[in-house]
């Protein structure tokens, strides 16, 4: 284990969510000493599929934590675009086959949950994280931070840190405190809905498809577990996402209908896939609206500072939400460690670094993430099927729009370490 610093200060982590328990990681890699409150008693496998991109799964391989990733998760190799005709319109590697020194890892959210969670009891004890403590109010003084959290009997109890840093989510409790006027979240248009079905694989099984566009009905597709069933077949993510009114408010496991999407991909029956037949195979369908909220002027206020969704919810395009509080997560701990005899300072060093890096990904991805390359293809083509594509937009223009995203989410090839020879 990582000793900890004489003098060095104590950190309260708000939420085990990715965020937070990849935090608790990174500060226990400096030596500082944290502890993790949150809310639910028990933890349970939720959510369906996420991206893990190169700069995060950098971060979270020199936490030592690649060869369990690798077990679960599938390595990603390509990235592919086609059109809502099932066309080819754009390709590129993607990870280690891009040249990257370090995989995107497909993943199921609940597989890289338990991963970081076993890493942090191992690393930090059993008491590393305290669940069923809802916290309810953070205050602080100029020696320390207090949370105040109920537990589930009714008790209230106070944990006192020399920071707290809020990794509480989307409604975050800590985010409303300090912003108690901020308006609602701002709703993209767009509509989402997500499952995952045991299918056989698709493409190279390891392939990221993006195909169609808002307007009429988009599919996100990727594989998240290799042969489940003992027959090669996977576990495959979908996310469909169509323009729409909103219908419900932001909850992650919201539940919705199959027939209130389904019809916008009844003739979808391509070569690489079925897509009627791969949602319809789904057993549970969770619905959630496409929203942000602006960026924040400042996230550090004193001893208490903001992380991951809590700090900067962003529309979830890109694959990009959970690598930003991975990225996070790095960035707070490297800063307290540089300053242990003032946090205060460390967390405004931190807030510097992070809220305009975030700043610029939250409005990419209200413009133009990659996904953007989709919309290309739909106006200049018309939104019919094409005989050249190329007589329309070039494949340099489409990868100039995947490099910018990647460039300002930073995970371009020149900001991250290269591939060994």
């Amino acid at each position: 284990m990582t000793p900890q610093r004489t003098g060095s200060p104590s950190v309260l982590i708000l939420g085990a969510g990715i965020g937070g328990l990849t935090t608790a990681l990174q500060l226990h890699r400096v030596g500082l000493r944290a502890q993790v409150l949150e809310t639910v008693e028990r933890f349970a496998p939720v959510g369906v599929g996420i991206n893990i991109l190169p700069h995060a799964s950098q971060q979270l391989g020199e936490l030592g934590l690649a060869p369990a990733l690798s077990r679960v998760a599938v390595l990603t190799r390509e990235s592919v675009f086609f059109n809502r005709f099932g066309q080819l319109a754009y390709r590129e590697p993607a990870g280690l086959d891009a040249g990257y020194a370090d995989p995107q890892y497909s993943i199921h959210r609940a597989d890289l949950h338990q991963i970081l969670l076993d890493a942090v009891v191992d690393r930090l004890g059993e008491d590393a994280v305290l669940t069923g403590h809802r916290v309810v109010r953070v205050d602080q003084d100029d020696r320390r931070a207090t949370a105040t959290a109920r537990r589930p009997d009714g008790s209230t109890v106070t944990v006192a840190a020399d920071v707290v840093v809020a990794a509480d989510g989307i409604r975050s409790v800590a985010r409303a405190q300090l912003y108690p006027n901020e308006g609602p979240p701002r709703y993209s248009g767009v509509m989402m809905w997500r499952g995952v079905s045991v299918w056989p694989r698709i493409l190279t099984g390891a392939s990221m498809v993006r195909a169609g566009w808002l307007a009429h009905g988009k599919m996100v597709i990727y594989p998240i577990r290799d042969d489940v069933d003992g027959r090669g077949s996977q576990l495959v993510n979908w996310v469909a996402e169509v323009e729409t009114p909103q219908r419900t408010g932001r909850d992650w496991i919201q539940h919705g209908e199959l027939a209130d999407f389904l019809p916008y991909y009844a003739d979808w029956h391509f070569d690489w896939c079925d897509v009627p037949a791969l949602l319809s195979s789904t057993a549970t369908v969770l619905e959630y609206p496409m929203v942000d909220q602006d960026p924040l002027p400042r996230w550090s206020h004193g001893r208490l500072t903001l992380l991951g969704d809590a700090a900067h919810p962003m529309v979830p395009r890109g694959s990009n939400g959970a690598g930003q509080a991975i990225l996070d997560a790095r960035a707070v701990a490297d800063c307290l460690a540089a300053q242990p005899g003032d946090p205060v300072a460390a967390l405004r060093a931190y807030d510097d670094v992070r809220r305009p890096a975030t700043t610029n990904v939250v409005l990419t991805n209200r413009a133009n993430p990659p996904d953007a390359i989709l919309r290309e293809v739909y106006e200049r083509t018309g939104d019919r099927p094409f005989e050249s594509l190329d007589q329309v937009v070039t494949q340099d223009e489409l990868r100039r729009i995947s490099e910018n995203y990647k460039r300002i989410a930073g995970f371009s090839h020149a900001a991250l370490r290269p591939a060994s020879p």
